[in-house]
């Protein structure tokens, strides 16, 4: 027998584990072509809350009591797969649950003795490539340009904010506790970082950027988000990744008009998923995992341990607790 977890209710507002349960059931078997995948590590992640939902967006929606699928990291038991064998460490959109079965064309070897295996749902996997893209595709950093970086403490804002580094930009984070705002001067080398429960975030930005900005990557929106407008430079790139302070909206998320600000210095506002970039994949996680082995990026993983633990590591995401990428660890890889 295993463990599932199911969303049985659409959450209205922030979840609760009200909207959602856990059940048993039996370990199903392998057909041709299919494995039997034992869970290592699940991703929990904010744009899961947005399928949640019902309605139309550029993912389906969850469907209720039936199990939540994110990324997963696991290690095949059985194998009725000429592609796959026991042993074999594996990446896919997997079930929130102990085991799954997966078809062969649906999930991917990773080389666990290359990098970590929690590394390929960070920083060489969905995060990392969100980063890469967003930035270097839409935000096309210069040197010594600035770059601001909205929550710069999470699992996309921090590697977004070291490869504006490596680019030569001028980089400014803005983070929710002064142990983010410390992690990112002190170990990822931000130019200026801002605590923005603890300061005022126009005074704060301004003084931060004297120079205007080029780059604002946002990841959270709102009253953050209203912030930057004013300071953007002529020809600015604003890359959309997420809007994490009104996903748990029970109203329609309103404030300052942006089309003034962008007619007014011809700037660029582009939303973006990582999946329009599916086709380069490769080429961006070759680039990561470069800069990674030359110690030029570095990652941070909030890890929970146990199954049992799920729903509390994705509800913690809306608290703010996670620094660096949020996983749950379920088992251990067997050698």
């Amino acid at each position: 027998m295993q463990k599932k977890i199911l969303l049985i209710n659409r959450p209205e507002g922030t979840p609760d584990h009200n909207d959602f349960k856990v059940v048993e059931a039996e370990i199903d078997q392998p057909s041709d072509g299919e494995v039997l995948i034992r869970t290592i590590y699940i991703s929990v992640d904010p744009y899961l809350r947005g399928r949640m939902n019902e309605g139309k967006s550029y993912v389906e929606p969850f469907q209720l009591n039936e199990v939540i699928t994110s990324g997963v990291i696991g290690q095949i038991e059985d194998s009725k797969s000429d592609r796959f064998s026991k042993g074999d460490v594996v990446l896919g959109s997997l079930g929130w649950q102990e085991y799954s079965i997966a078809k062969e064309d649906t999930i991917r070897k990773i080389d666990h003795n290359q990098a970590p295996a929690s590394a390929y749902l960070s920083v060489l996997g969905m995060t990392g490539l969100t980063a890469y893209f967003g930035l270097l595709d839409i935000g096309k950093p210069k040197e010594g340009e600035t770059v601001v970086v909205s929550g710069a403490a999470g699992a996309v804002g921090s590697v977004v904010g070291q490869i504006a580094k490596i680019k030569g930009a001028r980089v400014v984070g803005i983070a929710g506790s002064n142990e983010k705002t410390s992690y990112l001067k002190d170990q990822l080398g931000f130019d200026a970082v801002i605590n923005y429960k603890t300061q005022n975030v126009p005074d704060a930005l301004k003084e931060a950027c004297p120079d205007g900005v080029d780059v604002y990557f946002e990841n959270v929106g709102g009253e953050i988000g209203d912030a930057v407008l004013p300071l953007l430079n002529n020809f600015a790139r604003i890359p959309v990744c997420g809007a994490i302070s009104s996903y748990n909206n029970e109203t329609e998320d309103k404030g300052p008009r942006v089309q003034g600000h962008l007619i007014k210095t011809s700037s660029l506002m582009q939303g973006f998923t990582v999946g329009n970039y599916s086709s380069r994949f490769g080429e961006g996680a070759k680039e990561l995992a470069g800069w990674l082995s030359e110690g030029k990026i570095q990652y941070e993983e909030t890890v929970t341990e146990g199954f049992d633990h799920t729903i509390d590591a994705f509800l913690d995401l809306f608290k703010g607790k996670n620094l660096g990428k949020a996983l749950v660890k379920v088992g251990d890889i067997n050698e």
